[in-house]
C-alpha cells in the first residue's frame, strides 16, 4: 500500500472522511484540506489511547486573488450549517498576509499549507471533481507517519513551532522531536 493510499485508508473513515465531500461541494479555487484534522487523525490512529490529540478544527486553504473575507466566512458558516459540532477554518491564502501580521504573501494554497509549522501538518488532502482522492504533500509523508515532529524549513528556529512541538508532545507521548541534524 502507498503512503497516500495509507493515509486516505485511514482518513476515509474518519471525521475528515465524513466533511471531504461537503468541502468539496462549496467548489473554493484550488482548495486543501490540511493541518491538525489530518495529523492528529493520523496519530490517534497510529498511538490509539496513548495519544490525547484531537481534532480540534478543520482547516481548509484555498487560494483566490479576488476573493475577500465575506467569502472565507460564507464558506464557514455554510459548513458548520452542515456539521454544528465542528469548527471550520476557512482562509484564502492569496489575502492571508494582508490580515496576519508577520506573514509574508503566498502565491497560491500549496505554497501558503508548506510555509505551515510543521511538515507533518503540511499535509493536504481534496477531492477533485470526480470524487478522486488527491494529495499535497511537500515534505513527504514519512514524519506524519512515523509520529516525527520536525518544523517546516522556515520554521526551523520559531519558537511558535517549538511550544507546538511541547503540547504534542504533552498530549502524545509516543511522538519524537526531528534530530536537530535531520
Amino acid at each position: 500500500m502507498t503512503d497516500c493510499s495509507h493515509l486516505q485508508t485511514i482518513l476515509a473513515d474518519s471525521p475528515v472522511g465524513k466533511v471531504l465531500p461537503a468541502i468539496a461541494a462549496l467548489n473554493l479555487p484550488n482548495w486543501w484540506l490540511a493541518g491538525g484534522a489530518v495529523r492528529n487523525t493520523v496519530w490517534k490512529s497510529l498511538y490509539g489511547t496513548n495519544c490525547g490529540l484531537v481534532i480540534k478544527d478543520f482547516d481548509v486553504a484555498f487560494y483566490d486573488a479576488n476573493g475577500d473575507r465575506e467569502q472565507e466566512l460564507a464558506a464557514k458558516q455554510t459548513l458548520a450549517q452542515q456539521f454544528p459540532d465542528a469548527v471550520f477554518d476557512v482562509k484564502n491564502q492569496a489575502s492571508f498576509a494582508v490580515w496576519r501580521a508577520g506573514r509574508r504573501p503566498y502565491s497560491s494554497t500549496e505554497d501558503g499549507v508548506a510555509d505551515w509549522l510543521h511538515t507533518a501538518t503540511a499535509v493536504g488532502i481534496r477531492l477533485n471533481y470526480l470524487g478522486q482522492w488527491q494529495f499535497f504533500t511537500p515534505y513527504g509523508l514519512d514524519d506524519l507517519f512515523n509520529g516525527i515532529i520536525r518544523p517546516s524549513p522556515a520554521h526551523l528556529q520559531n519558537p511558535d513551532a517549538e511550544r507546538k512541538a511541547a503540547s504534542f508532545l504533552e498530549k502524545c507521548p509516543n511522538l519524537r522531536l526531528a534530530s536537530p541534524l535531520n
